[in-house]
C-alpha cells in the first residue's frame, strides 16, 4: 500500500509548469493524507483505502471491515492542513463469518509463506486481502511477478468464489510512471 501511495505521489509530481505550484500543494496534501491513513492504528491488511487530491478536495475510495474505520479515516483526513473537503466513497464490507474465516486463512497462508515473511515484518504490510461475499481481491505492491502469482495461488485454495489479483510489481509501477 505504501508503494502504491509513493507511485501516485510521483505521478502527481509530474505536470506542466503552469500548474506546478498547485501540483506541489496537492502532492504535499496527498503525502499527509496517505500518512494519516497508514498511521491509523485500526487500518489492517483487510482494509484498502485509496485517495486522490484535486485543489484541496480529497476523494477517498476503497473498502473497510468496520463502519467506524470509514468515519475515523475521514475525520483524520479532514484534519490535514490544506484539505478543503473530503468526499468519502469508502464502503463497508458486509459482516460475514465466512468472509472473516477466508480473510484469516488467506492471510495466514500468504504471510506464513517464506516468500512473504519480509512483507509481513513491515509496519504496513503491502498485500491487502479484501473479501466480500466470498469474492477475494488482492491489492498492493510486491517485489516480483512470482510473488504476485504465488499470492493469487494461495488465495484460491480456500473455497473462494473468485480471486481478483490487483497486485502490481515494483517494476510495473516504475514502468507506469515512465509512461507518464
Amino acid at each position: 500500500m505504501t508503494r502504491i501511495f509513493a507511485a501516485i505521489i510521483v505521478i502527481l509530481a509530474m505536470g506542466s509548469p503552469a500548474w506546478a505550484q498547485a501540483q506541489r500543494e496537492n502532492l504535499q496534501i496527498f503525502r499527509d493524507v496517505s500518512n494519516q491513513v497508514l498511521q491509523y492504528s485500526r487500518f489492517t491488511i483487510f482494509d484498502s483505502v485509496d485517495a486522490t487530491v484535486h485543489e484541496g478536495v480529497v476523494t477517498l475510495s476503497g473498502k473497510v471491515t468496520m463502519p467506524f474505520k470509514s468515519t475515523d479515516i475521514e475525520r483524520r483526513v479532514a484534519g490535514v492542513e490544506g484539505v478543503t473537503a473530503v468526499r468519502n466513497n469508502v464502503t463497508v464490507l458486509p459482516v460475514s463469518q465466512f468472509d472473516d474465516e477466508l480473510r484469516f486463512r488467506i492471510a495466514r497462508a500468504i504471510y506464513g509463506n517464506s516468500n512473504f515473511w519480509g512483507y509481513g515484518a513491515m509496519r504496513n504490510p503491502p498485500v491487502h486481502i479484501i473479501v466480500e461475499n466470498g469474492h477475494v481481491t488482492l491489492e498492493g505492491v510486491v517485489n516480483s511477478h512470482m510473488d504476485r502469482v504465488l499470492a493469487r495461488s494461495m488465495a484460491t485454495t480456500f473455497g473462494t468464489f473468485s480471486v481478483t489479483n490487483n497486485l502490481k510489481t515494483d517494476a510495473e509501477v516504475t514502468a507506469d510512471l515512465e509512461r507518464l
